[in-house]
């Protein structure tokens, strides 16, 4: 397995891996900005941006993005997160040319049409529409906000309707402006392609990118608050979080393996008592968010209002029980889960690219596979133990909860359970 990385002048990165076996190529452009560089009058620009970048450039309209990459059988999206945006196509092996040209168009050439905007305005206000009314995504949201409370990283991606309705053109542009750099993105491919070929029509296509600077981000504060939501529903939805290491720390790869252990599959402690023994609820898993400088260890579940306070009860119960020590058996498990998912990116195109370009954002290298899997090897039962002690035992967690609230203990309670 070979890894390539080139820099252009102007800061750019291009890193690929070669899979020749392979009838196509996934690539990619990922720019290290998102929705936690907003103002908090901007909450939603980073999201809105990248729907308008399909809305029409200089050389294609809207229609003719979409029939290009069509008409070769291709694929191609755009995704908005905390910490990135990425525009991303998948099309057979001998494609990749015009993939690339398209996303380098759309990157750097989109005219922001004035019409173009209101008609995105109305779809990006229904996708915020669809998300409240979907309580296993409002949840989240405000699990996110009882965390992190002000703080870019508390506010939706998509923004709020409020903020949505008023934005202006000038405003997304001058926030394109102010984090849209060369320095800050990074070209990733993976499948049958060619490092240097790539990197040649990257640079024609790329190289006159503004260079620019990496953003500066100001650390949150874990708030350790609730936000609650009545909602006519049959199920309360209820999500725990408690504050975690950043992808830079050590602790990262522990942090990865107690979530396994703890709520990661069917064999995970949580799912065996809370689902398996005593058929609380249909879903429980638990989840690590990592972050540059910060992250969150959150545990999601879903019941039936009169079963609340006894899932309120034995999540908290179990998840304490981890500090207790673990087994070198459910470690084991747990630590094979976590290998298999790294090794499994290796047979998609898709998700090794865009593996690789996020470790690069993050780290500015991608690590071998081999080493990521020692540091997992590496990780121990008393590892996991001392872990989880520190992050539950005398912590407050953040609580978001949506649903039949009624039978939910109040806040205080259920922070008096780790207390």
């Amino acid at each position: 397995m070979t890894v390539e990385i080139s820099h252009l002048s102007n800061g750019l990165h291009i890193v690929t891996h070669r899979m020749p076996h392979l009838e196509t190529v996934a690539l990619g452009i990922w720019v290290k900005a998102g929705a936690r560089d907003e103002e908090p009058s901007e909450n939603g620009i980073a999201h809105f941006l990248e729907h308008m970048a399909f809305k029409g450039t200089s050389r294609r309209s809207a229609q003719r993005i979409a029939e290009e990459i069509e008409s070769a059988g291709g694929e191609i999206n755009a995704s908005t997160g905390m910490e990135t945006t990425t525009y991303y196509a998948r099309v057979l092996k001998n494609d990749w040319p015009l993939a690339l040209d398209i996303l380098s168009d759309i990157l750097t050439e989109s005219l922001y049409d004035e019409g173009e905007l209101e008609r995105e305005r109305h779809v990006i206000l229904q996708e915020i529409a669809a998300a409240n009314d979907a309580p296993d995504d409002l949840v989240f949201d405000l699990a996110q906000n009882a965390a992190f409370g002000a703080h870019p990283l508390g506010r939706p991606i998509l923004g709020t309707q409020a903020l949505i309705e008023g934005v202006s053109r000038s405003e997304m542009m001058a926030w394109r402006q102010r984090n849209y750099w060369a320095a800050r993105m990074v070209v990733a491919a993976a499948g049958n392609i060619d490092h240097q070929a790539l990197t040649h029509l990257a640079d024609k296509l790329l190289g006159r990118l503004p260079s620019g600077e990496q953003p500066a981000r100001g650390a949150p504060d874990f708030m350790a608050d609730s936000r609650l939501s009545q909602k006519p529903l049959d199920q309360t939805h209820v999500v725990l979080s408690f504050p975690g290491p950043g992808y830079k720390h050590p602790d990262i790869y522990r942090l990865q393996v107690l979530s396994s252990l703890l709520g990661g599959g069917m064999s995970s402690r949580l799912f065996q008592e809370v689902r398996e023994k005593r058929g609380l609820c249909y879903s429980v898993f638990s989840y690590a968010s990592a972050y540059e400088d910060t992250g969150q260890f959150g545990v999601y579940a879903a019941t039936s209002p009169g079963d609340t306070p006894e899932l309120m009860d034995v999540t908290a119960a179990v998840m304490l029980s981890v500090s207790r020590g673990v087994s070198e058996a459910e470690v084991a498990r747990a630590k094979a889960q976590l290998k298999a998912s790294l090794v499994m990116n290796l047979e998609s195109a898709s998700g090794r690219a865009d593996q690789m370009a996020r470790q690069f954002l993050a780290f500015g290298e991608v690590p071998r596979i081999e080493d990521l899997i020692a540091k997992i090897d590496a990780v121990t039962a008393e590892d996991i133990a001392i872990l989880a002690e520190r992050l539950f035992k005398g912590r407050s967690p953040a609580l978001g909860a949506v649903g039949q609230l009624s039978q939910l203990a109040p806040y205080e309670a259920i922070r008096a359970q780790f207390a």
